[in-house]
């Protein structure tokens, strides 16, 4: 299988899991390469249904060695949960490998990320207040902690009691907020190292080894294109890069070691938090496909602002990632509309344009242009031949198709792996 990288050609929650999940029966490594905690990617398989945070999704097959990369910033508490949950279901986990460059999430991270949320008001983000942006500031101010300061046991006490210390500094002086105890930190972090140490390794060598032998490697994105730190819509966005590129930064390969790169959208539109969203749907349509939809966040519960497609941000995520196809998800969602639109473009301001606006939070007014389609009435979970599928929704795919500018690779009618209908080899 070609080595391929799957991104969220959208702001995230996609369900690049499935994709993940899918190519994997056919890969030798599963690689999460960015993010933390604050994605979640839920992967059904027959009646079992697995909502994962730091574990790739390629674990529930054995033959897959599934790493969590140098780019993924791990809360060792989260994923010592998330690992004992998984062998309580039955899964060995002995495919597991942690990369002993991936930074470590605090409890100061978490306290730091909430207290900053706050005191942003009404210009809060909307994070998951996990940790996750505090924890890469620390990163590239190079006071960061890493997975190898954890498990050893000569220097952890030091190293975490100097930052406990240091962080404490600027909780009480700067926050007004308490102090955390340095010696309860210690203590509950070498619980934690105890769990981990048996999957921590230099995992560089494996990825590497693993592309350049032709033996499948599947790079797993977390969030989506539209919230990376650089080309997203900023400052509503990660605090990591979930671009194609992001790849090579998380592991440490090079680009040429990446074959290909699949998109994946839903057949609509959504997104959690703050920030401009132009096909934001605030009526019964909009709350009709979050309920069929089920869209909630699998790692907050919190529920997802819905719209209706927007090619503009298709185009742009085919632009920044290189796109070779597009695996579109949640058809089935649609399915009782009597019409579906699609955003071809965006008024803004006085002027009509057909690319992502480089400031969209400048005050103007984005209005998308839609395009109409004939919806279909037909329920579609039990298909499994993309020609059997209506033909509205067969001219619906078809016209996604034309308007981001690449193959669409497979269509997906439910929540299942066996619900995935493949329609190109996305080469």
């Amino acid at each position: 299988m070609p080595n391929t990288v799957v991104v969220g050609a959208q702001w995230g929650d996609e369900a690049k899991g499935k994709v993940v999940d899918y190519l994997a029966q056919q890969a030798d490594v599963v690689v999460r390469y960015g993010g933390g905690a604050n994605a979640g990617h839920t992967v059904s398989a027959g009646n079992e249904v697995y909502k994962l945070h730091l574990v790739p999704s390629g674990i529930l097959h054995e033959h897959v060695t599934c790493v969590i990369a140098d780019g993924v910033v791990v809360d060792p508490r989260l994923l010592a949960e998330e690992i004992q949950g998984l062998r309580h279901r039955g899964l060995p986990l002995n495919n597991l490998r942690i990369s002993s460059r991936a930074h470590l999430i605090m409890p100061y991270h978490i306290v730091l990320d909430q207290l900053e949320e706050t005191k942003r008001g009404a210009s809060a983000i909307g994070t998951t207040a996990r940790g996750i942006g505090p924890a890469y500031a620390d990163k590239a101010s190079r006071v960061g902690i890493r997975m190898q300061d954890l498990i050893d046991d000569r220097r952890r006490d030091r190293i975490l009691g100097a930052a406990v210390d240091a962080k404490n500094e600027v909780l009480t002086r700067l926050y007004g907020a308490d102090a955390l105890d340095t010696g309860t930190v210690i203590k509950e972090y070498t619980a934690y190292a105890n769990v981990l140490r048996e999957y921590v390794c230099d995992t560089a060598p494996i990825v590497a080894a693993a592309a350049a032998n032709d033996r499948g490697v599947v790079f797993e994105g977390a969030q989506g294109t539209l919230l990376d730190l650089n080309i997203g819509t900023y400052p509503y966005v990660t605090s990591s890069h979930p671009i194609a590129g992001g790849a090579c930064l998380g592991t440490g390969i090079g680009p040429r070691a990446i074959d290909r790169v699949i998109g994946v959208a839903k057949c609509y539109t959504t997104r959690v938090g703050a920030g401009v969203f132009p096909t934001e749907l605030l009526n019964p349509t909009g709350d009709h496909i979050r309920e069929r939809g089920q869209e909630y966040g699998t790692t907050t519960g919190r529920p997802r602002r819905c719209g209706w497609l927007d090619a503009v941000v298709l185009r742009y995520a085919v632009m920044h990632n290189s796109l070779d196809a597009l695996a579109l998800g949640h058809l089935d969602v649609l399915s009782g509309l009597s019409t579906v639109n699609v955003a071809i473009g965006y008024n803004v301001g006085n002027r009509y344009v057909e690319t992502l606006p480089s400031d969209l939070n400048s005050g103007e007014t984005v209005e998308p242009v839609y395009e109409e389609l004939s919806g279909w009435s037909e329920e579609i979970t039990g298909v499994t031949r993309y020609d059997d599928l209506p033909s509205t929704c067969r001219v619906f795919v078809n016209r996604i198709q034309e308007l981001s500018g690449v193959p669409i690779w497979s269509v997906s009618v439910g929540p299942g792996r066996e619900q995935m209908i493949q329609r190109t080899d996305g080469s």
